[in-house]
């Protein structure tokens, strides 16, 4: 009997399970600290295993942290080296008694085989990357130029830029009323609040020094590449996709053999860089294998008992956005996409979107699973590089949790105004932030200071966002593949493959 090879899906995900459990039994053990200790000119390497208790001492102040919180215990010494050339002193308790350093130079966890195999998910990300601009150059170019109707293009537009605000407002309102309903912020004791507020507010405070604003004219000013080569060495995305938008529709008012070798090369480009997508998939589950059993070995899993109901709130917000509304709104505004292909199309996508936490790095792969589903490449070519850029449902809802945990960890009681507000700020921040780097963060500041909540409660939650950021990237990514059907459907290009 001849074996079957499974399914492009099926190999990455077994790659992520198989990941997860070699990530367990070869993760890093969490109740070992690896010091260097100060005496005079020498250092000398001291173990600390299963503890009781910790406390960091600096300058008067001491932090004391539990047997499960190796990550906050590392976090918060490097904040304290950071500080100051003043030594830092640590206390130990455990069942041989009390022990005292006066003098750490340095804290580290240790490394492992799971640990040590993750360069090969990063390559996989950076090829992905590396197709990305190429990719969406030439289909959006291509996709424009074979409209040879310039409203086409402004009506597919309108309609995307639509979708993404509704489904973004939406997706915030979703996560303000489970979080009103779970109130996970008063679920939080004293002495957790202040561990997480002092192991990440150096962390805060980057982030907050950053001060950025909405200012749309900027936006749009910045639009406008000075520079194209500079635009894609930088993968600035809007740049990209104006000067794309704005190359295709000029071919059609030039000598038509002349536009068409402009387009045939950049027709080969495309289907060469598809192909080069199909090349780099193969070796997919062997990189989600080796990010997911690095991801696992490394995290702590203490931080997730302190933020349980925080994070049963955002996992269960995106869970209802992802497998709820956007089929609804399938089954409403795009009847002719079979919702069962939809799913099962979109699934590789959706394992690279978990595995990478990038909408940008799972791009190419979404723009090739919505093409299998039916979606032309004149609409995926437009709407997804557009939602990888600027739409991001999943970030939304996480933020419209945050804000209402934070402000509760601080004894205030969002009012309906607040919350409506911060509907409406967290939506026009979505699409106005959106060239800046690590966004997820800045527009949740954003949104803090609109209702006055205070800014540095963000270090409440950055200890698990990298978890959390993985399940959004699924509800961002599955967000662009949604719009993109909708719109090739009520643009009747929608073509059902079999």
């Amino acid at each position: 009997m001849k074996f079957r090879k499974p399914a492009l899906h099926i190999q990455i995900l077994i790659g992520l399970l198989f990941g997860a459990l070699f990530g367990l039994a070869f993760g890093v053990d969490h109740h070992l600290l690896l010091l260097q200790i100060g005496e005079g000119q020498n250092l000398r390497e001291v173990e600390v295993r299963d503890w009781s208790e910790v406390t960091l001492h600096r300058d008067g102040r001491d932090i004391r942290f539990g047997s499960g919180d190796q990550v906050e215990i590392i976090h918060t010494f490097h904040q304290m080296k950071k500080k100051s050339a003043e030594p830092v002193a640590m206390s130990v308790r455990d069942a041989a008694g009390d022990r005292q350093y006066t003098d750490v130079r340095t804290m580290e966890k240790e490394q492992t085989i799971a640990t040590a195999i993750k360069p090969l998910g990063d390559i996989f990300i950076r090829l992905l990357m590396m197709i990305a601009i190429p990719l969406v150059f030439a289909s959006l170019l291509v996709g424009v130029s074979s409209l040879h109707d310039v409203s086409k293009m402004a009506r597919i537009g309108g309609k995307t830029i639509a979708f993404y605000l509704v489904t973004t407002a939406l997706a915030i309102s979703i996560g303000l009323a489970l979080g009103n309903a779970i109130r996970p912020g008063t679920r939080m004791d004293a002495a957790a609040r202040d561990r997480l507020l002092a192991a990440y507010e150096e962390d805060a405070a980057a982030k907050i020094e950053q001060n950025i604003s909405v200012d749309f004219v900027d936006y749009l000013v910045n639009l406008v590449p000075k520079n194209v080569a500079q635009a894609l060495a930088e993968a600035e995305m809007l740049q990209i996709i104006f000067f794309a938008l704005l190359l295709g529709m000029t071919l059609l008012f030039i000598d038509r053999e002349k536009a068409g070798r402009v387009i045939d090369f950049f027709d080969a480009i495309s289907d060469a860089m598809i192909k080069m997508v199909d090349f780099v998939m193969i070796i997919a589950p062997y990189a989600v294998f080796a990010l997911i059993a690095a991801t696992i070995s490394e995290f702590g899993f203490g931080i997730l008992q302190t933020l349980l109901w925080y994070i049963v709130a955002v996992v269960g917000g995106l869970a209802i956005q992802t497998f709820v509304v956007y089929p609804l709104i399938l089954k409403t505004f795009a009847r002719d996409v079979p919702l069962r292909v939809f799913l099962r199309e979109l699934r590789p996508a959706q394992l690279v979107a978990f595995t990478t936490s990038s909408s940008a790095a799972t791009l190419p792969v979404t723009m090739e699973c919505c093409e299998n589903i039916g979606a032309p490449k004149s609409v995926t070519s437009f709407v997804l590089p557009l939602g990888a850029t600027i739409n991001m449902d999943g970030t939304a809802l996480y933020q419209g949790v945050a804000a209402v945990f934070i402000a509760q960890v601080y004894g205030m009681d969002l009012s309906l105004t607040q919350q409506l507000t911060v509907v409406l700020t967290a939506t026009l921040a979505s699409i106005g932030t959106a060239p800046v780097p690590g966004v997820g963060i800045i527009m949740l500041i954003i949104v803090l200071r609109s209702v006055g909540v205070p800014e540095t409660g963000i270090a409440l939650i950055l200890g698990v966002d990298r978890i959390l950021d993985m399940c959004r990237t699924i509800t961002n990514v599955t967000s662009d593949a949604t719009a993109s059907m909708v719109v090739a459907s009520t643009e009747k290009v929608f073509k059902r493959l079999s």
